[in-house]
């Protein structure tokens, strides 16, 4: 018989362990934290299992368990005590987040810190920048100087990037400029540059306090039917000087992920998202799907192009790296 024998390479576990093409490393790992400002919480968010709002007198437990697994990076996001119209917790030198900032590069300096840069979770409103009077829509660039503002103080807070999540036009050049005038010209920029207005974000916004009053953010974020769009958002971050681009969300995105992966040679992240987990979770807590799934899916995101993912798996893929799974 004459045919090729693909089999041949899949006969044993070490065979196929020897020829594997992508892999998994904790290196890989972004883990996601939500850091509240009033004191002795840990409050598990209710629509994701096994993540916590945690207080910043208890974060050093969360930070523990984080070295323990062998995470070597995070990203804080912030529920402050009080909100208002502008978000001015956002950019306060010691708002929540540049306080969990402060924390870990006390506790762990080693751990890397990345810092949600955006208005969202403090303003009143939930949208992720001022709002125009009149038209009731997010002002573009009288947004811009608090997302500056907001970045020079993470930078003055000790954060290792700067990842700004706000899907402004122009951000990503104006928080350059804002972080080099200031003497952070060593700062790089991890761009959220490709965010689409996806229904998989419900969850993050009960663990971020962070649901618009009113509307939506569509006029803001990417249609999810669009695919060049993505493109010139790339296009746009690249000239404006990202060091690092953000896909969110992952898993129904992995054409984007690999369409960014072809067009740059910068890091791509995949952020793995909050919908994404539940949905995962909760099949798995329901015997649907077995653990190695969440393998299966981080696999996927790296095979598409990222080089980093953002998860709230993270934890669970360090154990089941540790377990040899």
């Amino acid at each position: 018989m004459n045919f090729d024998r693909h089999r041949r390479l899949r006969r044993t576990e070490f065979m196929r362990d020897m020829v594997r093409e992508t892999k998994i490393s904790k290196d890989d790992l972004i883990y996601p934290i939500f850091v509240v400002e009033s004191d002795d919480i840990k409050k598990e968010v209710p629509s994701m299992k096994g993540v916590f709002q945690i207080s910043l007198n208890r974060l050093h437990e969360e930070l523990e368990e984080v070295k323990a697994r062998g995470i070597k990076s995070v990203i804080f996001f912030g529920i402050p005590d009080e909100k208002d119209p502008e978000g001015h917790g956002a950019y306060h030198d010691h708002g929540v987040v540049q306080e969990a900032c402060r924390i870990s590069k006390k506790l762990y300096p080693e751990i890397l810190v990345i810092l949600d840069t955006c208005l969202c979770e403090y303003t009143d409103h939930g949208h992720c920048g001022l709002i125009d009077p009149e038209t009731q829509d997010v002002d573009n660039d009288s947004s811009l100087p608090l997302l500056v503002k907001t970045a020079v103080s993470q930078a003055r807070a000790g954060a290792d990037i700067i990842a700004p999540s706000n899907m402004m036009d122009g951000f990503v050049t104006e928080i350059r400029k804002g972080l080099d005038d200031n003497g952070y010209s060593h700062i790089p920029i991890m761009s959220y540059g490709i965010k689409y207005a996806s229904k998989f974000y419900g969850p993050f916004r009960d663990a971020a306090d962070s649901t618009p009053s009113f509307g939506d953010r569509r006029t803001y974020q990417m249609d999810p039917a669009n695919r060049l769009e993505a493109q010139r958002e790339l296009a746009s971050d690249l000239e404006e000087g990202c060091d690092m681009m953000i896909v969110k969300p992952a898993l129904s995105y992995l054409d984007i992920i690999r369409d960014v992966r072809n067009k740059t040679d910068i890091p791509v992240v995949a952020y793995n998202v909050s919908g994404e987990y539940a949905m995962t979770r909760t099949a798995i807590d329901m015997g649907l799907l077995d653990e190695a799934v969440i393998m299966e899916q981080m696999i996927s995101m790296k095979r598409a192009g990222a080089n980093m993912i953002i998860t709230y798996f993270a934890k669970d893929i360090c154990r089941m790296l540790d377990e040899g799974m």
